[in-house]
């Protein structure tokens, strides 16, 4: 990582309880406890700082490596949370073999359903497109993905598919998403809950085996290597 000025601790350190707290969905408190048993004495306060300013970092380092679909049929759903006493949406793309494509957290539903996949589709090629965009039910998908044909930012060829049962890889998903946003407790500000869900996604994604082929280890200290490189 390529600053840690102000910091008290070796920059190892702090990717290390970032990437714990990321991955395994524990609370700042038992990880806080963990680091001590470690011998290194930081408050938990000082691990959600890291985890702020750093998983999004992480997040924007990894992205290249993992964010390569590896079937051009996409299932894209959502699922739902409180951030400051109010729902919010997380709007989320996998491929059929379930490799997360990408994410986007917004206040509304619609705004989800149309951000995600213009998201998902900036910086591919034309060949890494879906061909197909497998959808629930929800009203909110049809409209969004005609606006996004309408202004060029989705192929016209693109088939938008709602075939709920065809949606069971992303839901599964989302329940193993959900394992670390609980330990959470809710989020207060949906800038904190940006940060926090960007390490948690890179995390899962890395986890499922996406960028494995530039962890030349194929373990975990590899995972920290490519974390420490510059871009």
């Amino acid at each position: 990582m390529s600053d840690f000025k102000g910091r008290h601790f070796e920059g190892e350190i702090v990717l290390w309880a970032v990437r714990w707290y990321c991955r395994y969905g524990i609370s700042y408190r038992d990880l806080e406890q963990m680091m001590a048993e470690r011998g290194v004495s930081v408050d938990h306060s000082t691990i959600y700082r890291w985890v702020q300013k750093y998983a999004p970092e992480i997040e924007k380092r990894l992205r290249w490596q993992w964010r390569c679909p590896r079937s051009t049929s996409w299932r894209v759903g959502e699922t739902d949370g409180k951030v400051g006493g109010r729902w919010a949406y997380l709007c989320r793309a996998v491929d059929k073999h379930g490799n997360t494509i990408d994410f986007h957290l917004s206040p509304t539903r619609s705004t989800a359903a149309k951000r995600l996949p213009s998201k998902a589709l900036n910086g591919f090629k034309k060949w890494e497109t879906p061909t197909v965009i497998n959808t629930d039910k929800a009203p909110t998908y049809g409209p969004a993905l005609a606006e996004l044909k309408a202004e060029s930012r989705c192929p016209e060829e693109t088939v938008h598919r709602q075939v709920k049962y065809l949606n069971n890889v992303v839901e599964a998903d989302h329940g193993k998403l959900k394992q670390l946003i609980r330990p959470v407790r809710g989020f207060k500000t949906l800038k904190t809950a940006c940060a926090t869900i960007k390490g948690f996604e890179v995390m899962r994604a890395l986890r499922k085996g996406q960028a494995s082929s530039f962890n030349i280890t194929r373990d975990m200290r590899g995972e920290l290597r490519d974390a420490q490189r510059r871009r």
